[in-house]
């Protein structure tokens, strides 16, 4: 199966989207699998489509909490971190590492 057709059952998926929205979420299921031709299945599709949209929105919910202690960290001085702030960091880390591997395709994360 080639982006193309896999765009186009994304769109009968989330129709509202933009071509921005349908070629990210291309991504993120081809990245899902080893073999895009699992993607011809209706009911791995579906599957697939489900895991993908549940870790997408569960890094998304992730990246905003850390977005918004990174931001309240702007303000400090760094000599002074505190080990909770330097938690945050870490934590600010794996969550973009997280989102990488989602984007990129990382193995460990292939469904199909």
């Amino acid at each position: 199966m080639n982006f193309i057709a896999i765009a186009k059952r994304i769109e009968k998926q989330i129709p509202y989207a933009d071509a921005l929205e349908v070629a990210r979420m291309c991504t993120l299921m081809c990245g899902a699998v080893r073999d895009t031709s699992t993607l011809s299945d209706e009911k791995n599709f579906l599957e697939i489509w489900d895991e993908v949209n549940l870790r997408l929105q569960a890094a998304t919910d992730q990246h905003v909490a850390v977005s918004e202690e990174l931001e309240a960290l702007t303000n400090s001085d760094p000599h002074d971190f505190s080990s909770e702030q330097i938690w945050v960091l870490v934590r600010s880390i794996k969550v973009q590492n997280q989102l990488l591997r989602l984007y990129v395709g990382d193995p460990s994360l292939e469904m199909g």
